[in-house]
């Protein structure tokens, strides 16, 4: 029978909103989503007396065997929301341990805070889960006769120093690197080997919950791919479908390969345009949230007409004619919907009106006050990060 053992980082995460408080980490999150297709697994990490507990009953509920290694503090990650930068503590670098010696027939590795693993292996899975200062598979001593890498633009730059993330992740084949899975966020993911590239799309999902997708992602790959054997674009897909299930639904493990494939999730094409950002911002709580919001649309790619950027405050006869303009020039709204300001519920209105698609965020407001925007086709989400998301999904391919 082939071992299949996890190594990576086993953690607390919290999230303010939408509420999250687990103990998983990389390492724990990729056992619970493959217990179905590596069944019997091995989790390895580093735990202190707070941590070990809970790790060793995610193992018991996963049918694995839990291997801690000690140290003198755990991680924990705070996040405001799943698409904000974790506060971290204790802080990186702070807690070094020595490193974890891994043997096994298949072993997904992952990059780790508070120390390393050296793996040997027959078929090894490394995700570095490390932006800066990257480091190749082999070089902590780490062997594998057979490796697949799976990593982001990001990691592909700083491990090869290569700017171009495809020529970048090209250039890691060979060596005894047999397949390399370079995630693109709403691009999907390349798969590539040394006679084949192919895309595997991202596939949409009614609602986005951010934390942990990268892991349930690299998992299902290592799982198929090493243990069941699944050549690797079939496993990417099917991994990119586990991770649709698990952003929709919060919950570990996806269905079966089989049921996936069978689910209609729908590929997404990724579009381009301008999203006009609706919202007050007449004090600082609400300008805090317009300037979150902004900013994570940016940075998915989206242009942005946000009234108080690109008009600012002003009498209404400088102000109304200006937004409205911006207004008819955007091709998706995202109205943010707390306290039901006046003036962002004219705009969604306006947009209903013209047929420009609207997305909502609406928190704390009363059902009853949605019902119009309901009724006439406006998509309203009660999590900033999804309705983020679902708003740059809204744009014309």
């Amino acid at each position: 029978m082939t071992t299949f053992t996890i190594v990576g980082g086993v953690y607390r995460e919290r999230c303010v909103e939408p509420l999250w408080d687990a103990i998983y980490g990389s390492a724990g999150r990729a056992l619970a989503a493959t217990t179905q297709i590596a069944p019997g697994a091995r989790l390895v990490s580093y735990v202190d007396s707070a941590t070990a507990t809970g790790a060793q009953a995610l193992a018991d509920d996963c049918g694995a065997t839990f291997e801690g290694h000690p140290t003198p503090a755990s991680v924990c990650f705070d996040y405001l929301h799943p698409l904000a930068a974790p506060r971290i503590n204790p802080q990186p670098g702070t807690v070094t341990n020595e490193p974890i010696t891994v043997s096994g027939d298949v072993v997904l590795r992952y990059g780790m805070l508070e120390g390393d693993a050296v793996v040997h292996a027959k078929k090894a899975i490394y995700d570095p889960q490390s932006s800066f200062g990257t480091q190749p598979f082999g070089a902590n001593g780490s062997t594998a006769e057979r490796l697949a890498i799976v990593l982001n633009k990001a990691e592909a730059k700083s491990m090869t120093g290569i700017e171009d993330p495809e020529i970048a992740a090209k250039s890691l084949l060979g060596d005894g690197v047999e397949v390399v899975v370079l995630k693109m966020g709403p691009l999907g993911a390349l798969v590539m080997t040394a006679d084949r590239v192919q895309r595997v799309p991202l596939y949409k999902s009614a609602s986005v919950f951010k934390i942990g997708s990268g892991d349930v992602f690299s998992s299902t790959f290592a799982a198929l791919w090493g243990v069941q054997g699944l050549d690797p674009f079939e496993a990417a897909d099917i991994a990119s479908r586990a991770t649709a299930y698990y952003c929709e639904n919060r919950s570990l493990p996806p269905p079966d390969p089989e049921a996936l494939r069978q689910q209609s999730f729908e590929p997404l094409t990724p579009g381009k345009g301008t999203v006009y950002l609706a919202g007050p911002f007449f004090d600082i709580g609400q300008r805090w949230l317009v300037e979150e919001a902004n900013d994570y649309l940016l940075e998915m790619g989206a242009n942005v007409f946000s009234p108080v950027h690109e008009v600012g405050p002003g009498p209404a006869d400088i102000v109304a004619p200006e937004d409205i303009k911006g207004l008819e020039r955007s091709d998706v709204v995202f109205a943010i919907l707390n306290g039901m300001d006046p003036g962002t519920i004219f705009e969604v209105g306006y947009a209903v009106k013209k047929g420009i698609p609207v997305v909502g965020l609406a928190q704390n407001v009363r059902l009853e006050d949605l019902k119009m925007m309901e009724g006439t086709g406006c998509e309203i989400h009660s999590d900033f990060a999804s309705a983020i998301y679902r708003a740059i999904w809204a744009l014309p391919a």
